[in-house]
């Protein structure tokens, strides 16, 4: 596997450093292996569990480019970014994901299969799990099924209580390929960035190459139509209650993404959380505010 020829247009430091780190792991599933995509830094014999962190929807591990360096420094911990399956740059044309119902290829079971598959063939010890947006559905859907897995848990502005999409009903052909070749427009996901930023100086040509790269993967659009037809993460709140470890809850202030009354839903339902904001920031603190993300996680661990 490879980045697309387009990664080499990438001029912020930080970005240049996530994809010059970028090495592909086969993880083993019944029907096959799935090349998955991921980094690591820091030193592999240091103690404490490592942090595993997961990206929302649409995107990619890219998103960690700024946390993970911040990360490894602030806490001393080895810590991974890792690309869901279906997502960023693992490979989606895997016999694994071939089944007779395009709807089984990419959703919320296979994925929570290939982390779990990820965690105990590439990490082999339990971690802390980080979950941005859909990556926090993803972690709490690991956590409740594979809680030997997991130490603790952080969520980052993350999903879980808002109902699924309504569009996944409609996700049948021509309207799957249409919706998608809309979010494929350049204008589209400046919008969305636009709005996922506090302070829109963050959505720079190269952050919105690091946001797009992805969609020049193979089979790109059939996995994201099969995951929105699955209805992804919505309504998880029987499964949040069900979670006990400790979990840190990190949420922007400006969030105009999911917005802030979650925040202190999360708080309330989880057993044993805290609730911290981060302040002058919107849905992606671990892009917006790096270091303060990281100083929070660091405190939490």
């Amino acid at each position: 596997m490879k980045l697309p020829e387009a990664a080499a247009k990438l001029t912020e430091e930080t970005s240049i450093a996530i994809r010059d780190s970028i090495q592909w792991a086969d993880v083993e599933l019944p029907g096959g292996v799935i090349a998955t995509s991921y980094v690591v830094e820091g030193d592999a014999n240091v103690e404490g569990a490592p942090l595993l962190l997961l990206h929302g929807f649409d995107s990619s591990l890219f998103e960690f480019r700024r946390l993970v360096p911040q990360l490894a420094r602030q806490s001393g911990r080895r810590v991974y970014a890792v690309d869901l399956c279906g997502f960023g740059f693992c490979d989606r044309t895997s016999p694994a994901l071939q089944t007779r119902n395009p709807a089984d290829t990419v959703n919320p079971d296979v994925i929570r299969r290939h982390l779990a598959a990820f965690c105990e063939q590439v990490i082999g010890r339990p971690v802390v799990l980080v979950g941005a947006s859909m990556g926090g559905g993803v972690a709490i859907e690991l956590v409740t099924a594979r809680p030997d897995l997991v130490q603790k848990l952080v969520l980052l502005d993350a999903v879980g209580f808002a109902p699924a999409p309504v569009i996944g009903r409609f996700m049948f052909s021509p309207v799957d390929k249409w919706a998608t070749n809309f979010l494929r427009n350049p204008k589209v996901r400046r919008k969305i960035s636009e709005n996922a930023y506090c302070n829109k100086s963050f959505v720079t040509p190269d952050a919105e190459l690091c946001a797009a790269l992805h969609l020049q993967m193979p089979n790109w659009q059939e996995a994201l139509i099969a995951f929105t037809k699955s209805r992804g993460y919505g309504s998880l709140s029987g499964k949040i209650a069900q979670v006990s470890m400790p979990t840190l809850v990190l949420w922007g202030r400006q969030d105009k993404i999911l917005g802030t009354k979650d925040a202190a839903r999360f708080e309330q339902v989880l057993p044993d959380s805290q609730l911290i904001w981060i302040e002058d920031c919107g849905h992606v603190p671990h892009l917006e505010k790096a270091e303060r993300t990281a100083e929070q996680i660091t405190v939490f661990l």
